[in-house]
């Protein structure tokens, strides 16, 4: 028909839907991988800690065995005076019939006529031995929690690399579908991003929508009592500095984020230290009622599994998954079925 619009051939929009059926694929994968992917940055978190532990108790072995090896010169020393005098106590009779270390501490424990400067002397090695063998085992202990800690870190590597590449096979049979649609999400970012840069200049009132939305956790619960004022909004200025910035697991820094790494650095900027965790974030603040929610509020999602900033209009500011960029999405459709509650800080 001359002048109307053509239908798109049905070869076209077979492929447009299959390239949707594996974004949304991919977009179930990433809801586990991401469970992985905070688990091996709280592996990192806890071997940081470890190898304090270690070097620690590096350092306490090495005084113990000083403090050890003093003792026992002073000891000998003692023990040889003892010897070559003409004691023929109960003292010198230990020292003779001693065959080692041990048992020449376990007899001097046993005998009462020892001086106050044997005793004194007596008293220090069995105090250090026991400091040494203490730092010893702690050490040892450290060790081994750092080693069950590294494996740890390496099978969740293992596993997210494992479902990287079954991503990536996915993403390679549709190439050309995903490059449009990335071409249209990125029009529809520039749109919101417009949008919420104008709404940091003229704040709107609270989102209607959001309070006739029920949340998904209260369980016919009563909403959350009123939170304080968020005193948290000029971090929307901040995180949207990094829109475009590429997912990257583990990432913390303008190099890649994932996403409790983007909010952690974000809130950095003004002083707020967080840990490098989803779910450990989500204990800090204030809980905040989905119908009160603010710019700068926190928003949680998957089970604790994943992150990001309210920003504003019923949307967030956050670091999706790999192959993603840090954008705003709407608290709608997979954000609104997995909702588990907002903090604010």
């Amino acid at each position: 028909m001359a002048g109307g619009a053509t239908a798109e051939p049905a070869s076209v929009a077979s492929k447009r839907a299959q390239a949707q059926s594996v974004l949304a694929q991919i977009q179930s994968l990433d809801a586990s991988l991401e469970h992985a992917v905070d688990a091996y940055n709280l592996a990192n978190e806890r071997l940081a800690a470890i190898q304090g532990d270690l070097n620690e108790n590096r350092v306490n072995l090495t005084i113990a065995a000083e403090n050890l090896n003093t003792a026992q010169r002073v000891l000998a020393t003692r023990m040889v005076a003892i010897y070559t005098s003409e004691e023929t106590d109960s003292t010198l009779d230990v020292l003779v019939g001693s065959q080692s270390l041990e048992d020449l501490l376990d007899g001097l424990e046993t005998v009462s006529r020892v001086s106050e400067e044997d005793s004194k002397v007596l008293s220090d090695v069995i105090t250090f031995r026991t400091d040494m063998r203490q730092a010893r085992a702690r050490l040892q202990k450290a060790r081994g929690q750092q080693a069950q800690l590294v494996a740890e870190r390496a099978a969740h590597k293992a596993s997210i690399e494992g479902q990287l590449g079954q991503r990536r096979q996915l993403l390679s049979s549709i190439k050309s579908e995903i490059v449009a649609i990335q071409a249209a999400e990125r029009r529809r970012q520039a749109e919101l991003e417009r949008q919420a840069r104008a709404r940091l200049t003229a704040p709107q009132p609270l989102i209607p929508e959001l309070a006739a939305t029920a949340d998904p956790t209260s369980s016919g619960s009563s909403p959350l009592p009123a939170a304080p004022p968020s005193t948290r909004g000029g971090v929307v200025g901040i995180a949207m500095q990094y829109l475009g910035i590429p997912y990257v697991y583990g990432g913390s820094t303008p190099s890649g984020f994932d996403c409790s790494g983007f909010v952690m650095y974000v809130y950095a900027q003004v002083g707020v230290s967080l840990p490098h965790n989803a779910a450990a974030q989500y204990g800090y603040g204030t809980p905040v009622d989905r119908s009160q929610l603010q710019p700068g509020d926190l928003v949680f999602f998957n089970g604790l599994g994943h992150n990001g900033i309210y920003i504003g209009g019923g949307q967030f500011i956050h670091s999706p998954h790999t192959g993603e960029v840090v954008k705003i999405s709407s608290l709608s459709g997979w954000y609104s079925s997995t909702w588990v509650g907002a903090r604010r800080l």
